[in-house]
């Protein structure tokens, strides 16, 4: 089972930009789809965006698009999530989630391995 460690979260403000990055552990890595999830305080946990084993399919929550772009780079087992434009309402924290093979997690229920998460926090 792929470990996933996330990194570069923090506090911003109001239309910065942040990475965040989930590095993977296991030579697999690249067999897997790869994804981001946020939780806010006193919501579910939602989901943000999610790659394919190649990167050549890409999806996004269509509240997020335009501000968020999900990239991987297999070669350095590591997942990026690019956060443009961000606002007060993106507070939360980020999980990296790993699919089952290349079935990419767009939900929760298809989520094999979870990150411990990193805050992010936008002021207004």
């Amino acid at each position: 089972q792929v470990q996933l460690v996330e990194s570069g979260g923090g506090l911003v403000q109001a239309g910065d930009s942040l990475r965040l990055s989930c590095a993977a552990s296991g030579r697999t890595f690249s067999t897997y789809a790869m994804g981001w999830f946020r939780q806010a305080p006193g919501k579910e946990r939602e989901f943000v965006a999610a790659i394919t084993w190649s990167g050549g399919t890409k999806y996004y929550a269509d509240s997020l698009k335009g501000r968020f772009t999900i990239s991987r780079d297999n070669a350095k087992n590591t997942v990026y999530l690019q956060m443009n434009s961000l606002k007060f309402e993106d507070t939360a924290v980020y999980y990296c989630a790993a699919g089952h093979g290349n079935i990419a997690p767009v939900a929760a229920d298809k989520v094999l391995s979870w990150g411990q998460g990193t805050q992010v926090t936008v002021s207004p």
